[in-house]
């Protein structure tokens, strides 16, 4: 059976193979996904497919009950779909003794030890990129396809990042305009990620 190489990454160019898949004409040789896979043989089902771990890294704990199980019940969901972590770097001491800065230089340091020179980092930020849902999934979509190992979210703490790690992240995100509790935007972020997910799969938990 022939293999077809497009502008795809290497870990998806074997899945790409000689059918009734349209060639393009003209130009470069790129298909998205949508038209290379049907449903019946679509990327979820690649089971040899190499899935990338989705990271949530947050600073500090979440304490509020009721915010803790909403953020389980999705986790459990998402388990289903890809690999997904919530990994908590422990708040500072004495930072009323600190100021804005420094908290956010020391915040900085503990944020870029806890990721590898592989992950892609990005920062859910104001300032960030923001997307619809239906754009969050195709976002999500085209990194899942890169095949990376680890694709590493970060909420920073009360004062944003540090110059180091605006330096360091590979891209930024914003959730929304408006201002919500750290603890929050571990809800929003996971409930997102799960609902990108079944959009990618086709499920009927979204609605236009």
């Amino acid at each position: 059976m022939t293999v077809l190489k497009f502008n795809y990454p290497l870990s998806l160019q074997k899945f790409v193979r000689c059918g009734s898949v349209p060639l393009p004409t003209g130009g470069r040789k790129e298909l998205l996904l949508t038209n290379v896979f049907s449903k019946k043989d679509s990327l979820w089902n690649f089971k040899k497919l190499e899935k990338m771990k989705v990271i949530l890294l947050t600073v500090g704990k979440t304490n509020e009950i009721s915010l803790k199980n909403a953020i389980s019940e999705y986790q459990k969901r998402l388990k289903f779909y890809l690999q997904y972590e919530i990994e908590e770097i422990p708040e500072l001491k004495n930072t009323k003794s600190l100021s804005e800065n420094v908290q956010k230089q020391k915040e900085g340091e503990l944020i870029l030890k806890s990721v590898t020179d592989a992950d892609e980092l990005i920062l859910l930020d104001d300032k960030g990129a923001e997307y619809t849902s239906m754009q969050f999934s195709s976002y999500m979509e085209k990194k899942m396809a890169m095949g990376g190992k680890r694709l590493v979210f970060v909420v920073g703490g009360p004062y944003g990042f540090s110059e180091a790690v605006y330096a360091r992240a590979n891209g930024k995100l914003s959730l929304s305009r408006m201002t919500f509790s750290h603890q929050m935007i571990r809800l929003i972020f996971t409930e997102q990620l799960y609902r990108a997910m079944t959009i990618l799969k086709g499920e009927p938990y979204h609605h236009e």
